[in-house]
């Protein structure tokens, strides 16, 4: 990726690495290279207002429409970038990050993310200075902001409209909600609700330095501890943006993005709209979930980790299901980009069509054990040329042979290289990780 743009936008620390000069110049490079008219959502950090006001002003200094659609979920605002005909569409988050993080990610007019050719270009504009102050418009070719009205409900009606057309509903469902203090605390109890489902939320309220921590989809504990305390009959838990979503089953058991693109892919093939019976998915997905999806005779199509590259895939391949094992699932037929609210409720309406419990239908994939491990303060630029870290992976895949894998890469997001060891044996699993993890470590040390 470049200086600026990740795997997922532009992040850093709000007002240190992610500045409002350089958030100002993101809003001058939308206009320039996606065109005038700008829908702008935001989750709920504390640096939100701060960085909207400085994007918001690029927009308008390039004679730019900027429509403020408020604290919403991200697929939102893929969402209402289609709906309001947008040029484009802008989101100010870090999605699963701490809080003092934030990020800014771009949507084209079909709400899709950008392509490595467009960031590039926007990339060199922005780091040439932007627009000369002497070529900017003035007078009555200024641009203006218009706050969307009901923006959050505009979304909310097409999610439940997209259960609803399928003459199904959540009655009967109790739904424990961890919205993790973002975005999503607007929007899924109600839509969960308005299907019929008898909702417990927690963490859905937000003061902007609480947002993802200890909760949320990346912490299932808060919410494994509710299934039981309320006796639901599921969990369901949100990042900061929602474009994520984590389930757990009243026995306590976890289901992620792997399982839970299992059922939906099997849903959809039994319903007939599973195109060419093919899904995509990464690298980092579970063998469970290929072997599974093999048996039922379904094509699986992998590609680099991050959602921008499976959705190149699907649009590549004419797939409509794609998803991450972090709960960063695509469903084009309904949304653009990741929908963790929309794929909550298709994932419910599967199970229910089923007449099986979330626990029943995920075990349609048996998960190969797998072990993760985020390994901080190294070098990562440094990763791809390290011959001893080469050799270490070579040696622990001639070591577990056809029955495990490795893959070491580093985060797109976050200044850390992720390790991830599968295999039919845990404890080879897990010992040949913590064996890889003091290699990152030794060969990456930072100067």
């Amino acid at each position: 990726m470049g200086q600026l743009f990740g795997t997922d936008g532009v992040r850093g620390i709000a007002n240190t690495e992610l500045t409002c000069d350089l958030a100002f110049k993101l809003g001058q490079a939308a206009v320039v290279f996606l065109g005038k008219t700008l829908v702008v959502g935001k989750d709920t950090r504390l640096s939100g207002d701060m960085l909207e006001s400085a994007l918001a002003a690029g927009v308008m200094s390039m004679g730019g429409t900027v429509l403020l659609a408020g604290v919403i979920p991200t697929p939102g605002v893929a969402f209402l970038t289609r709906e309001l005909h947008g040029d484009g569409g802008i989101v100010i988050s870090a999605s699963h990050n701490p809080p003092e993080y934030n990020g800014i990610k771009l949507f084209d007019a079909r709400g899709f993310k950008l392509s490595d050719a467009l960031e590039e270009k926007a990339e060199t504009f922005i780091l040439g200075g932007g627009t000369p102050v002497a070529d900017l418009p003035f007078g009555e070719a200024l641009g203006v902001a218009i706050p969307v009205e009901d923006a959050c409900g505009l979304y909310i009606d097409h999610v439940v409209k997209s259960v609803r057309d399928q003459g199904i509903d959540l009655e009967g469902l109790h739904i424990a909600l961890d919205t993790g203090h973002g975005a999503s605390a607007l929007t899924s109890k109600e839509a969960l609700r308005r299907l019929g489902a008898q909702v417990t939320a927690i963490n859905d309220d937000f003061t902007g330095l609480d947002i993802n921590v200890g909760c949320g989809s990346t912490c299932l504990t808060p919410l494994q501890e509710l299934v039981g305390e309320v006796g639901a009959d599921v969990g369901i838990a949100h990042d900061g943006d929602a474009d994520r979503v984590m389930f757990v089953g009243p026995g306590g058991l976890e289901i992620d993005g792997d399982m839970i693109e299992a059922v939906c892919a099997l849903d959809m093939l039994e319903r007939g709209v599973l195109k060419d019976s093919l899904v995509a998915t990464t690298v980092m997905c579970n063998l469970g979930f290929v072997h599974a999806m093999r048996k039922a005779g379904i094509e699986v199509v992998q590609t680099k980790v991050g959602d921008r590259y499976v959705l190149e895939a699907m649009l590549e391949k004419g797939c409509v299901l794609g998803g991450e094992q972090s709960g960063h699932l695509i469903m084009l037929d309904y949304n653009s980009t990741g929908d963790g609210l929309l794929v909550a409720a298709q994932f419910l309406a599967a199970c229910k069509r089923q007449g099986k419990t979330v626990e029943e239908a995920a075990s349609v994939m048996a998960r190969v054990p797998q072990v993760l491990i985020n390994v901080k303060d190294v070098d990562k630029a440094a990763l791809p040329t390290n011959e001893a870290l080469k050799a270490a992976v070579a040696a622990a895949e001639e070591e577990m042979g056809s029955d495990g894998r490795v893959l070491i890469r580093p985060s797109g997001t976050e200044p850390l290289v992720r390790v991830m060891v599968e295999s039919l044996d845990p404890e080879q699993a897990a010992r040949i990780a913590n064996r890889l993890v003091e290699v990152v470590k030794e060969e990456l040390q930072r100067p």
